[in-house]
């Protein structure tokens, strides 16, 4: 049901983003079109006058880091300028503040002004979203699960292609945390054993040195093939499509959307292991989720390029991650911190 607008039943909610844009992250776009969708609740984007002024019942962080940081030294002073009146105004009201837990750290270095802004925001969080049942919480913290939805619809559109066999894939943003320069040394180590194995890198570096490192790794091996630029959501499709498994070395791993953008599309994922990764292989079916331990090994590529020959006939089992039930189990949510903000419980 389309949302009818403000009424006496509806909770008003400002998220932490704004509206969507082609670059911002797919799951933002997917939670926006069901909380747009879903009666009850009045959505709205995130606008700093609104946030310092307006009328809402509840406030839904998602990175509150990004809500600190600018592109420029000028605009992050800025930034921080507002979040320093965003904290009085949530001090001294009763706006509920959510907080769907993403990460268990920001992946980025934060200042010592941003951890203590960051500590107390945390303090000050009503209710937690957690996206699986590994998360762990401080204990008495309000929170419900709900699941990170999947990405079949949001590809539904882009054509089918037919896997490559050996061609094994890195596609997504690369950034220091998720261990391409791993993936490369541990792909050098199969020359020898191993030389029908290909590896493509697909995606925008964070940054011009991890850019100039991971070149550095790859040069002198022809097997890889670097794709160094920013992929629209086709191009990153028919990346991963074309790859016959697609291997996610990152250092430390909580939730992956890049692991479920995967599964979606029909390709086996390598991952390290972790609670929340040995959920995952258990929920979706054998053969679509391979682990590995400790640090990623020529082994550990040798035996997932092995697996990937024969996929499982079943799709992956994506059947609890349905978008349709998200926008009414965020209402829920939603009325749950704005209960107890006004009770006066504490998280």
């Amino acid at each position: 049901m389309r949302n009818a607008g403000p009424s006496t039943s509806s909770i008003r909610v400002m998220q932490s983003f704004g509206p969507p844009r082609p670059t911002t992250n797919p799951y933002i776009h997917m939670l926006d079109a069901a909380l747009a969708e879903t009666a009850g609740v009045e959505h709205l984007h995130f606008d700093r006058r609104r946030a310092l002024l307006g009328r809402y019942d509840a406030l839904h962080l998602h990175w509150p880091e990004l809500l600190l940081r600018g592109s420029t030294p000028s605009r992050t002073l800025a930034r921080r300028a507002f979040a320093t009146a965003l904290r009085l105004r949530l001090s001294v009201t009763r706006v509920a503040v959510l907080h769907t837990v993403h990460n268990v750290r920001p992946h980025s270095d934060a200042t010592r002004w941003e951890r203590r802004y960051l500590a107390w925001l945390d303090r000050r969080v009503d209710h937690r979203i957690v996206l699986n049942q590994q998360t762990e919480l401080a204990p008495g913290s309000a929170s419900t699960l709900i699941p990170h939805g999947h990405y079949r619809d949001w590809f539904a559109a882009v054509p089918s292609v037919p896997s490559t066999p050996g061609l094994l894939s890195f596609v997504g943003l690369v950034r220091p945390y998720k261990g391409v320069e791993d993936l490369l040394d541990a792909f050098a180590s199969t020359a020898s054993t191993a030389p029908g194995l290909r590896l493509r890198v697909a995606g925008s570096p964070a940054s011009a040195a991890i850019e100039r490192e991971v070149r550095e790794r790859a040069e002198s091996d022809a097997r890889v093939e670097l794709d160094f630029r920013y992929l629209s959501e086709p191009e990153f499709a028919n990346a991963v499509m074309e790859s016959a498994g697609v291997v996610l070395p990152f250092r430390f791993m909580h939730n992956s959307g890049s692991a479920l953008a995967a599964l979606s599309l029909r390709r086996p994922v390598l991952v390290p292991r972790t609670g929340v990764n040995e959920a995952l292989a258990r929920e979706v079916g054998p053969g679509w989720v391979t682990m590995f331990d400790g640090a990623l090994t020529g082994a550990d590529l040798e035996r997932f390029a092995a697996g990937t020959r024969q996929l499982p006939t079943a799709s992956p089992d994506l059947s609890a991650r349905e978008w349709a039930s998200a926008g009414d189990s965020h209402r829920a949510a939603y009325v749950a911190a704005v209960a107890r903000r006004r009770s006066g419980a504490r998280s």
